[in-house]
């Protein structure tokens, strides 16, 4: 259900950016089950709208593609970020992070992208995204993409069952242990819709307690729909935690 048209997709995108998002992340295929959709046409969708919001805002873009050719085309029209989702499928798509010094999201799929997962069955959850991020991030420094730059992602929901991605979510702690800033995606999935038996329009609530666990166990990251109510979520635990001061605390503090 995503935009295709570039004046509502730049309006939609500087809307987010004054709810408070601090990056923007641009697709133009949708990663879960859909039609296909050829590179041409990725491009087609994708590199009008990154050129526009350049001129238009200074938050970093990020672009979901698995595809090398796309993401050189996007760093060239001024992304900073590149959110491969297929696990480093496309093996030059490294090599033109590394060329332009851009991030690297490398996200766990089990194997399974664009579809629903089949059975997928793993001996220990945790220890197969950790291992998948060790032998993606091998990979990407082999091709030049320096440590500092690449992200990871558990991919929740992803190859995964709905119990899966919950161990996921259990055990975030574990996953930081990797030593990379971690992203995490809940924002209206089905750990969400089957966890609660709710359809994609009523999934706020649980992807706002998503967000609080991410982010009170230390995710650097979260990628969601709901920007406004994710901002306040994040900066609420946050502020319990003693990381960020509350904006006007003037309770109590008078004479």
């Amino acid at each position: 259900g995503g935009r295709t048209d570039l004046s509502a997709s730049v309006s939609h995108a500087l809307t987010l950016v004054e709810e408070g998002a601090d990056v923007l992340d641009l697709g133009g295929v949708k990663a879960g089950p859909g039609p296909m959709v050829s590179r041409e046409e990725e491009m087609e969708r994708l590199i009008p709208l990154v050129r526009a919001l350049v001129q238009r805002t200074g938050v970093p873009l990020s672009v979901e593609t698995g595809g090398a050719e796309v993401a050189a085309a996007a760093l060239q029209a001024g992304a900073a970020i590149i959110n491969d989702v297929s696990g480093l499928v496309d093996e030059n798509l490294a090599s033109v992070c590394a060329a332009s010094g851009a991030g690297l999201v490398l996200m766990h799929n089990g194997g399974q992208i664009r579809g629903r997962p089949r059975n997928p069955r793993y001996e220990e959850v945790v220890g197969s995204v950790l291992q998948s991020w060790q032998v993606m991030a091998a990979r990407a420094r082999a091709e030049g993409v320096k440590e500092q730059h690449m992200i990871v992602d558990p991919g929740l929901d992803f190859g995964k069952t709905t119990w899966h991605s919950l161990e996921l979510m259990r055990r975030l702690p574990e996953l930081l242990e990797a030593g990379y800033p971690l992203l995490v995606a809940p924002s209206r999935k089905d750990i969400v819709g089957e966890t609660l038996d709710l359809p994609l329009q009523d999934r706020l609530e649980g992807t706002l307690a998503l967000v609080a666990l991410a982010v009170a166990h230390g995710a650097h990251i979260v990628r969601v729909h709901d920007v406004a109510a994710a901002v306040r979520t994040a900066r609420m635990v946050e502020a319990v935690a003693g990381s960020a001061a509350p904006v006007a605390a003037l309770r109590g503090l008078w004479e």
